[in-house]
Order: C-alpha cells, then sequence, then structure tokens
C-alpha cells in the first residue's frame, strides 16, 4: 500500500504526523535554500524539493479522500461577509510599496516564484489544515494561539537557511507573520476552506521577488507592524462575525 508508514503515523497522532511535516519542511527547505545560494542560482535546488513535498503530502490525502476535510473545497461564505477580503488585497501590495525591481536573473525569478506558490501552499495544509484542525477538537482558543505562534517563529530558520535576513528584521517577520497566521486561521475558521489562505499567501510571497529592499529599520518597522495591525485586525473582525453568528469561542 502507498504511503503505509504515513498512514500508520497519521492514524496513531494527527499531532505526531504533523511534527514530522514541519520538521521535514524546515530542514529540507532550509537545506535546499543553502545548497541553492553555494551554486549560485536562486531556489534551484529548493523548487524540486518543494515540488516532491507537495506532492507526497497532497496525494496522500487525496488518496485517504482528506482534501475536503482539510479545506480542498469552495466556501459557501459569501464575501460580502467576508468585507470582500479587502484587507488581503491590500496586503498583497505591502512588497510592492516602495516600488518594483527584479531582484534576480529571469530563470531564477520563475524558479522564487513557483517555489513561494509551494511555499504557501505546504504550511496552510500544515499549519492551518492538519495543526488547527486536530487542535480545535481539544479547544478553539489554544489551537488559534498554537497555530499562529508556530507559524510565526517557523519563520526563524530564515536565520540560518541563507536567506540573508539579519536578527532585527527576522525578528520583525516572526512579529507580522504571527499577525497573518492568526489572520489565515480565522480565514479558514469562517470559510472551512483554504483556498484563498493558499493563494494569497502565495501570491504574498511570490511578490517579494520584485520588492524593494531597504536596510532603513524605521520603514522595516513601520511595514511590519502595518501587516501585524491589519492582519490581527482583520482576524479579530472575523472572530467576531463568527461568534456573533455561531458563538464559537
Amino acid at each position: 500500500m502507498k504511503y503505509k508508514l504515513l498512514k500508520r503515523v497519521y492514524d496513531k497522532s494527527v499531532i505526531l504526523f504533523t511534527v514530522i511535516w514541519i520538521v521535514l519542511y524546515c530542514v529540507l527547505f532550509s537545506l535546499g535554500d543553502y545548497l541553492s545560494s553555494l551554486i549560485g542560482i536562486e531556489k534551484v535546488i529548493t523548487l524540486p524539493i518543494g515540488i516532491v513535498l507537495s506532492f507526497i503530502l497532497m496525494d496522500f490525502l487525496g488518496k485517504n479522500k482528506l482534501l475536503s476535510y482539510y479545506g480542498f473545497k469552495k466556501s459557501d461564505v459569501s464575501i460580502k461577509s467576508m468585507l470582500f477580503y479587502i484587507p488581503l488585497i491590500f496586503l498583497l501590495g505591502v512588497n510592492v510599496w516602495k516600488g518594483v525591481t527584479l531582484n534576480f536573473t529571469i530563470l531564477e525569478t520563475v524558479f522564487y516564484i513557483l517555489s513561494m506558490f509551494i511555499v504557501g501552499l505546504l504550511e496552510e495544509v500544515i499549519f492551518r489544515g492538519l495543526l488547527f484542525n486536530e487542535m480545535k477538537k481539544s479547544g478553539l482558543v489554544s489551537a488559534i494561539i498554537v497555530s499562529s505562534v508556530t507559524f510565526g517563529i517557523g519563520h526563524i530558520i530564515n536565520l540560518f537557511n541563507g536567506s540573508n535576513v539579519d536578527l532585527i528584521n527576522n525578528l520583525l517577520q516572526v512579529v507580522y507573520a504571527i499577525g497573518a497566521g492568526f489572520m489565515f486561521v480565522m480565514i479558514y475558521l469562517k470559510s472551512d476552506s483554504l483556498i484563498v489562505c493558499i493563494v494569497t499567501h502565495g501570491l504574498f510571497n511570490a511578490l517579494s521577488a520584485f520588492a524593494i529592499s531597504t536596510n532603513n529599520i524605521k520603514i522595516n518597522i513601520i511595514e511590519s507592524l502595518v501587516i501585524a495591525l491589519i492582519s490581527v485586525g482583520y482576524g479579530i473582525y472575523l472572530l467576531i462575525s463568527l461568534k456573533k453568528k455561531n458563538n464559537v469561542v
């Protein structure tokens, strides 16, 4: 039987299954980025690693008829009740607020964009689909907190994977990633679909290929706070609207 070992682990403990995927994702993507930087071609190793990991995970979920359970379906919630996703649309422009540039060669840009969409897919399935879905069975509040915080803290690996991110900017990234994690959890909880989360997450990351970076710490702090505040604010709105409707918390 295909994925026999994975199925055994999943049946025994979804949390253990999730932790294994978090470790695999962090270690292999970090290794891929490091090797890509040594070769001198952005994401040249990371992309095939991501393709293999995403294929295995998605194929496993598909073979076990778990795709719909983990949010791969159309949402029945109206976009009006989601504020027409305007906060998400606004956040998509963050990486190009200061202008647009080509940070990599054309080939590297293609590798980078594809890698970022795979990152969006894997992180949403792991942190929202698997982790949050399983933890909410024991307590919704703790599930929201753990999913959001672990997602944010996971970005600390950018200090070690060849991304050339300094400590201060990496900590800022962790802060706004926690806010974004909370927002994505609430979108998933309200819509019961991961599609918007995956697409938005992938697009946000992909657009960083064209971002103009700056060493001005004040500007970086302001941008990070804006992302965090919009994300948390939108998440709170969704939480309040959901609480009023269903008394979920």
